[in-house]
């Protein structure tokens, strides 16, 4: 086989995820060869306007940080694509599927303080800073007196504008931070109380769907089994889990939502989820939970649990 080209986002924390997907990879194929290729997205030639205003793609999650990347693989460009999970539609294009998902970091959100103050210890009207809807709703739905900053940008550029600019602190995904290995994690305070975005944490390898492509082509199938490596069976089973939980609640909708995984005794999996109004004034959040084989289930369910109680009418808000 010629030498692997991996599809990527430019910034450091894409090529760094490109990285361990690759150091992983040759530990079962020293011998193999990979070139990352770095693809500019629409979301990342979009800097000057909040996400929130940007307009989403049909049929699924934003695919602002993806749609690019996985033109170049259906071209035939790339031999893979490397994602965070986070970032893709819940529908994927025609002729593409998850090849792997590996361990998953951490899940959690973080806050990041000039002074190291702790988020109970935030001044009244304080500034906070986060590009993510679902980050600004909860946070106002706890503390509604915080002035919530957009902050676009790579995670250096968010961690640059906390020592520059008049903000009380920044929140931000932890996983970034320790896969890029920044001294700031250790100062971060974890704020478990925020429910996480449909596969935050999670890195997703994106290949060729042989079947749905109608390819006859080995290289795919080497490339499936390459990467199939890679799998992490609990990791896989929560993101199946939260996708259906968003799928099931409208995918690329810009209402706030928010859920978390957890597997107790490697058999059950319990899942809670939340959905909020902008303001953070109005949510509605909810849990489940069953035996790991139903994941997709139990996503569709919570998902009907809160639109029963009530979450429709915010749903609606993006129709």
């Amino acid at each position: 086989m010629k030498k692997i080209i991996v599809g990527s986002r430019g910034s450091l924390l894409a090529l760094k995820q490109s990285e361990i997907v690759i150091q992983e990879i040759k530990k079962f194929y020293p011998e193999k060869e990979f070139i990352i290729k770095k693809i500019k997205t629409k979301g990342d030639k979009i800097i000057d306007s909040p996400l929130s205003k940007i307009v989403t793609e049909p049929g699924g999650t934003k695919g602002l940080f993806t749609k690019e990347i996985e033109d170049a693989l259906l071209r035939k460009e790339i031999d893979f694509a490397v994602h965070s999970m986070k970032d893709l539609p819940t529908d994927l294009p025609e002729g593409l599927c998850i090849g792997a998902i590996p361990k998953r970091e951490k899940i959690y959100d973080v806050l990041l303080t000039k002074d190291g103050k702790k988020f109970a210890q935030l001044p009244s009207g304080g500034k906070i800073g986060t590009s993510s809807l679902r980050r600004k709703a909860q946070l106002l739905s706890l503390i509604p007196d915080l002035e919530i900053v957009d902050l676009r940008g790579n995670l250096n550029t968010r961690l640059r504008k906390l020592r520059e600019q008049d903000l009380a602190g920044i929140i931000v995904a932890y996983a970034g931070l320790e896969r890029m290995g920044y001294q700031e994690r250790n100062d971060a305070e974890i704020l478990n109380f925020l429910l996480p975005a449909v596969g935050q944490g999670a890195i997703g390898v994106e290949i060729r769907d042989k079947q749905r492509a109608k390819s006859k082509e080995q290289r795919d199938d080497e490339i499936r089994e390459m990467v199939s490596k890679l799998n992490d069976e609990e990791t896989a089973t929560c993101i199946q889990a939260e996708r259906a939980f968003l799928k099931r609640l409208g995918g690329g909708c810009q209402v706030p939502i928010g859920v978390k995984s957890t597997i107790v005794d490697k058999e059950t999996l319990i899942l809670e989820g939340i959905v909020l109004s902008p303001d953070g004034k109005r949510y509605f959040r909810d849990k489940v939970s069953g035996p790991l084989q139903n994941a997709l289930d139990l996503g569709v369910n919570l998902a009907e649990k809160l639109i029963t109680a009530g979450a429709k009418e915010l749903l609606d808000l993006c129709n």
